[in-house]
């Protein structure tokens, strides 16, 4: 006995369809950046809606955490979508901004397996150290003995 199956479409499952993407895509454009994270890694398996939201998430007017994690979901696309998401990442690099450069170079690197270079540290610069005092000496000059605890200090 066959089971019959049907090609219309559920509007129930339509409608959780729906309601889940509306939940990933408020996550995503949360300011934690893990639940970002991983809201973009659950849009990733969505294929074209998926694919979707995070161009949008990478091209739109949102903060940088969800910029990151809009590349990191694109980065993450497997099969088909592949192709199509780095498509979308070497168009970040055409950009305008200089953030959604850095962020698409940073994915591309990363997603072809290679190391990102790494910013030069701006710090303050330091100057010659000079030794203040020094630990266990006598005001004379000739070192301390230690004292050890629980033991008398008389010479052996």
């Amino acid at each position: 006995m066959q089971s019959k199956k049907t090609n219309a479409p559920d509007p129930k499952r339509d409608a959780e369809a729906l309601e889940l993407l509306r939940k990933l895509r408020e996550k995503l454009f949360s300011r934690d950046i893990s639940s970002a994270r991983l809201a973009a890694r659950n849009l990733s398996w969505l294929q074209e809606d998926g694919l979707a939201i995070l161009k949008e998430a990478l091209f739109g007017n949102y903060p940088g955490s969800a910029k990151k994690a809009a590349a990191y979901g694109l980065r993450s696309m497997k099969g088909r979508m592949k192709k199509m998401a780095m498509e979308v990442l070497e168009q970040g690099l055409n950009s305008q901004d200089h953030a959604l450069q850095q962020i698409s170079s940073k994915s591309i690197s990363l997603a072809k397996g290679e190391t990102p270079p790494r910013p030069p540290r701006r710090g303050p610069s330091r100057g010659k150290r000079v030794i203040r005092d020094i630990r266990n000496q006598r005001p004379n000059g000739s070192p301390q003995s230690p004292i050890v605890r629980g033991r008398r200090n008389y010479p052996d």
